[in-house]
């Protein structure tokens, strides 16, 4: 009876450690889930719940694949802009498996909100013969293409309720349907040309695009559908593409004639900072931990550079807003868009002015080349973890 009775004390005192070890841990549990609540209660109606407050990209971690993309071949997906056509390559031999014409001049490929399809977007510069071609991302074979004008880019609302399309020669939103793309509505961004790169806000209710030639961001209230201001960057000429912090707070805009990347403060919508990367700072991806930003250096302040150019890699730690490591581009070269490998091993970029994609080792920086066709773009690396797309090559949550 001793013997039972010391175990049982034992037992009680052991859990009582236990229960006093766990109480931060609990404390702070609670403390992100009211914030996620928060968030959620104030956020876009119908958007997914924020699961970690402090990592937006928490959800779209190493390994951490949907359901959805479950039977989706590994493949690397190139739009090259001036031989009209997608090279597909296989990550795991980094050689190209097939190729297939598309529209006139495919910017970027696009993952749809549901992970279904991927979309190329055919903007046809100069013309009016846009299009839409949408991918089979379990056979990798392209569908009929649909006539939109001026795809530039491509987002998709935090619902999942339609698609944005990005008309860049019209300075103009299109919202429409997100599987069809039929139109529902417009709008007109004045003052901002060149509109084409976005990130959301972490509660979904706005959006911040890049107006690249009149060195401006606009903010746009996607729940009203109203543009809420267009600010003009001090330092800035060309704004690239956009990036918000994993905790929200701030957002990051690559510039590639500042060759930096601006820190706003998207609440305020206010020039809060700027971060000296390299020459033509162009795309951002951060890491599937969320602990880094990834900021391809295009190497060239012109939009049509030349080749073998200072293209690099800058790595910016999210928590300090520095620059931690620098990886060039071997000889030269000209790094554009892309994304981060499933597993967070591999940055896989298009090589602009080369005509060439690039495979960077996230942790040495170590660079492989795969030449391709002429001009490669926003390039998609799929399948990639996450819940859901908000567009671009792969913007996952």
């Amino acid at each position: 009876m001793l013997q039972t009775a010391l175990r049982a004390f034992l037992a009680t005192g052991l859990a009582g450690v236990a229960m006093v070890s766990n109480v931060p841990a609990v404390s702070q549990t609670a403390s992100q889930n009211a914030q996620a609540a928060a968030t959620q209660a104030r956020g876009y109606p119908g958007m997914p719940p924020v699961v970690d407050p402090q990592n937006l990209y928490g959800s779209a971690g190493a390994g951490m694949l949907s359901p959805a993309v479950q039977d989706a071949l590994p493949r690397i997906y190139v739009p090259d802009l001036r031989s009209n056509d997608v090279v597909v390559i296989d990550p795991s031999t980094r050689r190209i498996v097939s190729r297939f014409a598309v529209g006139v001049n495919p910017q970027h490929i696009v993952p749809a909100w549901d992970l279904k399809t991927l979309w190329v977007t055919n903007n046809a510069e100069r013309r009016h013969d846009g299009s839409l071609t949408p991918v089979d991302p379990k056979t990798g074979k392209p569908g009929r293409p649909i006539a939109v004008d001026d795809p530039y880019n491509m987002y998709f609302l935090p619902d999942g309720s339609e698609a944005i399309v990005v008309a860049e020669a019209h300075e103009r939103l299109d919202f429409r349907d997100p599987h069809t793309m039929a139109l529902h509505s417009s709008l007109a961004v004045p003052g901002c040309k060149g509109i084409n790169h976005a990130d959301f806000a972490e509660d979904g209710r706005y959006a911040i695009f890049t107006c690249e030639f009149t060195g401006a961001i606009a903010k746009i209230d996607v729940v009203d559908r109203k543009v809420l201001g267009i600010l003009h960057l001090k330092g800035g000429e060309m704004p690239q593409d956009v990036r918000i912090s994993p905790d929200g707070k701030v957002f990051f805009v690559a510039d590639m004639m500042a060759d930096g990347v601006f820190v706003i403060d998207g609440e305020q919508f206010s020039q809060i900072g700027k971060i000296d990367t390299g020459v033509g700072a162009h795309g951002l991806y951060p890491s599937r931990d969320g602990t880094r930003l990834y900021v391809a250096n295009r190497g060239s302040n012109k939009i049509h550079g030349p080749r073998h150019g200072k293209g690099s890699i800058s790595v910016i730690d999210f928590a300090t807003r520095k620059v931690v490591a620098t990886w060039p581009i071997p000889g030269g070269g000209s790094p554009d868009m892309g994304n981060v490998s499933a597993d967070g091993k591999q940055l896989w970029l298009s090589g602009r002015y080369d005509d060439e994609v690039y495979v960077i080792d996230t942790t040495s920086g170590a660079v492989d080349r795969i030449a391709v066709g002429k001009e490669p773009h926003g390039l998609a690396v799929w399948p990639q973890p996450g819940r859901y797309s908000l567009g671009h090559t792969g913007n996952m949550r």
